[in-house]
């Protein structure tokens, strides 16, 4: 479709295409798909190491040790994220940053001290779920759905 229209435009169109992408900034792929993958292992590596603490310290399971984990390395994010550090790790990461937990806090804080200055309700509270909000709404229903059919797959199905 892309080379079709490329066809059927003028020699003005053509010429500026050319242009356009003689001066494109090349992106690094590979260096950035490194960075992320070190620094997500990173973040993935020192929310373990916070789990052994916990089983170590607080006599927690393996099954019981994976929420107070999460909730720390969301708290740890927060604090990141107030104290502007988190941000230059996510420039640096990119994706590396995003896709754990840690990711979540960020989203859920960041817009909060964004709007801070238009009060706590309208500002912090109005605006704090923006971006979070969709993934624990669709995270919720997601979680609803595999319940049910895991339900009338036990119930029904003779599964179990």
């Amino acid at each position: 479709m892309a080379n079709e229209k490329r066809k059927n435009s003028t020699p003005v169109q053509q010429e500026y295409h050319q242009f356009e992408q003689a001066r494109e900034t090349k992106r690094p792929v590979l260096k950035n798909c490194v960075r992320a993958f070190l620094v997500g292992g990173l973040i993935c590596a020192i929310g373990q190491a916070i789990s052994y603490f916990y089983m170590y310290f607080f006599d927690f399971t393996e099954k019981t040790v994976g929420n107070p984990t999460v909730a720390t390395m969301v708290f740890i994010a927060m604090l990141l994220t107030g104290f502007g550090v988190y941000d230059r790790l996510a420039q640096f990461a990119g994706a590396g940053s995003a896709v754990p937990v840690t990711g979540f806090g960020n989203a859920v804080i960041s817009p909060a001290i964004e709007h801070r200055t238009e009060g706590f309700v309208l500002g912090v509270g109005g605006n704090m779920f923006k971006l979070a909000g969709s993934v624990i709404l669709f995270g919720t229903f997601s979680a609803f759905v595999v319940a049910l059919i895991k339900t009338i797959a036990v119930r029904w199905g003779g599964l179990g």
